[in-house]
């Protein structure tokens, strides 16, 4: 697995990677903002809508819109890279596995399908976590490393549909389900750390790719 994370590191200067960045970094700017919004509107209303009250509210609920940011970007990232995948596993292969067939995987409504199915999941793990925040240490590492799990599973299966169908995309996670693991807790603890966090989603496709081009080699 870390040989993989290193891989996907050391390729990010690859052009093919760019467009992908720049949506990654659009997207999340865009999902923020909106959350922002919402929250401080939220807390004006609830505190009347004037004076120094809704002031304080809205200040309250700017912050909590940072830290509902900060902890809901995994969902945002899976979002992101459920759209990224094709280009950022071609560009991998290309370099690193030239001799592939052109993939023929899973159908476009299936890999659509997976794609949304998994970021919803995410931000439902994501919401139902939330509350072991608030639980010194423990908490916050059970958290990571539930999240972890639901992240790597959903990588690794969504940059397997291209070349796989569904059952066999399943049958990749299960061999490759604790390199999978670890992959999500090293995207997890990145999706933690501001602007680190944007390269979650082409580290986390081009990693998936060394993973399973790896394991069918070995």
């Amino acid at each position: 697995m870390i040989r993989a994370v290193a891989l996907a590191l050391s390729q990010l200067n690859d052009p093919a990677f760019r467009r992908p960045l720049l949506w990654g970094v659009l997207g999340a700017a865009l999902s923020i903002a909106l959350l922002a919004w919402g929250a401080i509107e939220g807390a004006a209303w609830l505190a009347g809508g004037t004076g120094w009250l809704s002031w304080l509210a809205q200040a309250g609920g700017g912050l909590a819109a940072l830290v509902l940011a900060w902890w809901l970007f995994l969902p945002v990232a899976a979002a992101i890279a459920a759209q990224l995948v094709e280009p950022v596993a071609a560009a991998v292969e290309r370099r690193h596995y030239p001799h592939l067939a052109p993939p023929q995987g899973a159908s476009i409504a299936a890999q659509i399908a997976f794609g949304l199915r998994f970021g919803l999941k995410l931000l439902a793990l994501q919401l139902l976590l939330l509350p072991l925040l608030f639980v010194p240490v423990v908490g916050f590492v059970l958290a990571i490393v539930v999240s972890a799990h639901a992240l790597g599973s959903g990588m690794v299966q969504q940059t397997a549909l291209l070349r796989m169908d569904t059952a066999q995309a399943r049958q990749a996670w299960r061999r490759l389900r604790w390199s999978g693991w670890a992959l999500g807790l090293v995207l997890a603890a990145m999706a933690l750390v501001p602007l680190l966090n944007l390269l979650v989603p082409v580290v986390g496709t081009a990693a998936a790719v060394h993973l399973l081009q790896r394991s069918t080699n070995t």
